[in-house]
């Protein structure tokens, strides 16, 4: 198998991947909020691809919800592509130039810090016209709602791909997708594992709490 047929390959696989978790992975946090694991894939297809690879399987994956799931409308699905690329692209921009576990960790909370600013600012421009809410109510659901789930969204992806990314290419590797050459290794971070793992598991306690569960 080439390497273009093998990247396309693989972007259609990655796209029906994130497509099947936000189908079955919708979680409630806040209000109308719900959080889709669907950008850790997108991330991790970034990490291990490139950025390109990011914004292509986000646009695909996006589009089609757009069609099947969404209620939102193009609107809503610009607003997912511009979510996942905020994060996921912020990641593998960075990783891309520094293929280290500096360069990874570096990229990922980028990515959170670009993700939440970003939705912050899109929420409060782009919220009201698909929402049919007024601006001031929009507004008024920014720090109480919308902050936390971006913080929460931003948490959950970023612990999730650390976690995730060495089993991956791992795995990658021994199939004979990824070169061995191709991915930067480290030894065991026992500590950052034990820090996303952490937040992992605050960001799911706080999701319980919202919801009334705990």
């Amino acid at each position: 198998m080439n390497n273009n047929t093998k990247k396309i390959t693989t972007t259609a696989m990655l796209a029906a991947i994130a497509y099947v978790v936000v189908v079955v992975g919708r979680i409630p946090v806040v209000l109308f909020l719900k959080y889709d694991p669907k950008d850790i894939i997108i991330t991790l297809g970034g990490l291990i691809w490139g950025p390109l690879t990011s914004f292509i399987v986000s646009v695909i994956v996006s589009m089609i919800e757009m069609v099947t799931i969404s209620e939102n409308g193009i609107l809503g699905c610009i607003m997912n592509i511009v979510s996942s690329c905020s994060f996921a692209c912020t990641a593998a921009v960075i990783y891309k130039k520094k293929r280290t576990l500096k360069g990874a960790v570096t990229g990922l909370l980028a990515g959170s810090v670009a993700m939440v600013l970003v939705m912050m600012l899109w929420n409060y421009l782009i919220a009201p016209i698909y929402m049919g809410y007024p601006r001031e109510a929009v507004a008024k659901l920014l720090i109480p709602a919308f902050l936390p789930f971006n913080l929460l969204k931003a948490g959950l992806n970023a612990g999730f791909t650390f976690l995730l990314y060495k089993p991956i290419t791992t795995a990658l590797r021994k199939t004979g997708y990824l070169a061995d050459s191709a991915v930067e290794q480290n030894k065991k971070p026992v500590g950052l594992w034990l820090f996303f793992g952490a937040v992992i598991i605050t960001c799911i306690l706080l999701i319980l709490s919202l919801n009334g569960i705990i």
